[in-house]
């Protein structure tokens, strides 16, 4: 049945456009186009003497070595005259020929024309379009070949893979696996990294650490699949730790595994073993390739060192959109927006680097967080106006959210309304956020309602209105939330933070009393607040609509995850040493402010990962300026 399915999926696909009508077929070349019915199956020699067929057949394998498309439809016009046009050797080449060459209408009609009893032949088409698609006739033609009797073999089952790993089709991906173990090739490396690729497209790691495990004979492309599906599937440390593993037993990293596990570490903020990565790759004679510099440019950006990030950046042999992408954005997650514009700038007028969508994401991004709203509204304009790029809804939720801080909400609605995408979750909740900032109680109940529709089960959403309300003093509509929530049975996302201390990570829940240093960790806090208070710190407990007293709601403010990992990073650490911490929500205001103070009092630059960006303290300020 799921043959069947398959098939049936691809014969549309290939046989009709997007819009369901008939494609028109090309016709094969010259005279090779007025036949109109398969030939009888070709003698088992060539009619013709043997030394024309092995001139044909040396240059057919020139021309597919050049890649020469148009010289091979002439030989191929030629053949068809002299009687050869279909036979296995020669038609194979041809249909190897318009393969490569993106031909792949030319390639399939011939390969309907021709006898099929060679599996490579079969591996030609399915490669072709594995790798160009309509990666659905990839696997139609896999099944097909099934039925008609033949075995796959070690190329068949990574090229059907990769077009399953394209269409993330788990079914048939499982149904491929089976038959690769009952044909016995899941020991081949070439086939294992295929199945891990699939495995890790689907987001299936633990499946993909299976069919690693099961191979004994490993070679570097099977560990760098690994590496790459833990790094993919959002495992940094589970990639890095396997990127150990591979050094420990004797492998030698490639380019790939540097860049992939430097990725990692990006993705998982994870400094000091990006560092040590940094060092590997610099010793193993990677140092001046510039793949490797721009995932080192990303990974320094993502962990709060921007500064050398932009050394790397500038000594990039070639600058790809890919690194100017990195530094823009990395720019604009940490608030220097000037910056941001500026390299944006550099970029397309001095580089000849057109952007592409995501260079404008970065570029209004740093408008949204330096609250630059005429910049915001230029750049927009230059993007669908002067570069032809359609907006997405990624561009969208940028505008809305520096509409809505600056407080232009229904500004903000208008936008949404004329939107020719259809707005998801980050724009209302972009919408919602600013209602919150700006205590707009209609225009949140509205955000809300449409948060509900998209995403029922999101407790933030009945949250951030519930605060809404309770800012406005509307305490009946505050507890009507409240009971939705708990009639929904949904629960609060809890605050959780972490540092890296001596290449350990420590992580924190709000309230947390478990950690072994404790006792230690709220003697600081305590010892903190006393400091602050003589500096002029007075707790904001409003955002704290629990019925508790006073004393309670500062207790409550005191153990918030950031804080608790502040302090623990201020007793392990040497005087001066900058303090890295990652939270998975967004940080309240109060912890705002006291991380200010701390930042004087201990005479730290504390960089905050939060959800929503970075914030660096130092001297009692922060980037952000409080615009956030």
């Amino acid at each position: 049945m799921r043959r069947a399915a398959a098939r049936a999926a691809a014969t549309h696909c290939f046989t009709s456009n997007q819009f369901g009508a008939p494609l028109s077929h090309p016709p094969l070349p010259h005279s090779a186009s007025v036949i109109s019915h398969p030939p009888a199956p070709p003698p088992a020699s060539p009619p013709n003497d043997s030394g024309c067929f092995d001139e044909y057949l040396i240059l057919l394998r020139s021309f597919v070595s050049r890649r020469e498309v148009e010289s091979g439809k002439q030989l191929h016009a030629r053949l068809v005259l002299s009687g050869l046009g279909h036979h296995a050797v020669l038609a194979t080449k041809l249909v190897n020929l318009y393969s490569i060459c993106d031909h792949l209408h030319y390639a399939h009609r011939l390969f309907d024309r021709i006898p099929k009893s060679n599996i490579f032949l079969w591996n030609i088409l399915i490669r072709a379009y594995a790798w160009n698609g309509p990666h659905e006739v990839a696997l139609s033609l896999y099944y097909q070949m099934l039925d008609f009797g033949l075995a796959p073999d070690n190329f068949t089952f990574p090229f059907v893979l990769k077009a399953c790993s394209a269409l993330s089709n788990l079914g048939a991906g499982r149904d491929i696996h089976d038959l690769v173990v009952r044909t016995r090739w899941e020991s081949d490396v070439f086939v294992a990294a295929a199945l891990i690729d699939m495995y890790a497209k689907c987001s299936c790691v633990d499946d993909a650490r299976g069919v690693f495990d099961r191979v004994l004979d490993r070679d570097v492309v099977l560990w760098n699949s690994m590496i790459a599906a833990y790094a993919q599937n959002g495992h940094p440390s589970e990639a890095l730790q396997l990127c150990h593993d591979m050094v420990a037993r004797d492998f030698k990293p490639t380019l790939a595994t540097v860049v992939t596990v430097i990725s990692a570490a990006a993705n998982a903020a994870a400094l000091p073993r990006g560092r040590e990565i940094h060092g590997f790759g610099w010793r193993r004679g990677f140092d001046d390739e510039d793949k490797v510099k721009t995932a080192l440019v990303d990974m320094y950006a993502k962990s709060g060192w921007v500064k050398v990030a932009r050394v790397l950046f500038e000594q990039l042999a070639e600058k790809t959109i890919v690194s100017w992408n990195s530094m823009i954005c990395g720019y604009a997650m940490h608030g220097h927006a000037d910056y941001a514009l500026s390299l944006f700038d550099k970029m397309c007028k001095q580089n000849q680097v057109p952007p592409d969508y995501i260079t404008f994401v970065g570029a209004l991004s740093a408008c949204n967080h330096g609250g630059l709203v005429d910049e915001g509204r230029a750049l927009f304009d230059l993007m669908v106006r002067d570069y032809c790029i359609p907006a997405k809804v990624q561009h969208y939720t940028c505008m809305i959210d520096l509409l809505g801080h600056a407080g232009r909400l229904h500004e903000a609605h208008n936008l949404i309304q004329q939107m020719e995408t259809e707005p998801d979750s980050g724009v209302w909740g972009a919408l919602l956020n600013a209602c919150k900032i700006h205590r707009n109680v209609k225009l949140g109940e509205l955000a809300l309602q449409k948060l509900i529709e998209l995403e029922p089960d999101d407790a933030g959403n009945y949250v951030l209105l519930s605060n809404i309300y309770a800012q406005s003093g509307k305490w009946q509509e505050a507890a009507e939330i409240r009971k939705q929530m708990a009639n929904r049975g949904l629960k609060k996302s809890i605050g959780c933070s972490w540092i890296e201390v001596k290449n350990q990570v420590h992580a924190f829940l709000v309230g947390d009393v478990s950690h072994p240093s404790s006792e230690e960790i709220y003697a600081e806090l305590v010892r903190l607040e006393g400091l602050m208070a003589q500096a002029g710190y007075v707790p904001d407990t409003m955002p704290i609509f629990h019925d508790v007293s006073d004393d309670e709601k500062r207790d409550i403010v005191r153990s918030h995850s950031e804080r608790l990992a502040i302090a623990f990073g201020l007793i392990n650490t040497p005087a001066k040493t900058r303090l890295m911490v990652t939270k998975n929500l967004r940080v309240c205001e109060d912890c705002h402010t006291v991380i200010k103070f701390i930042s004087k009092i201990a005479d730290r630059e504390i960089v905050i990962r939060d959800v929503n960006r970075y914030h660096h303290f130092k001297d009692g300020e922060c980037s952000c300026r409080d615009y956030w």
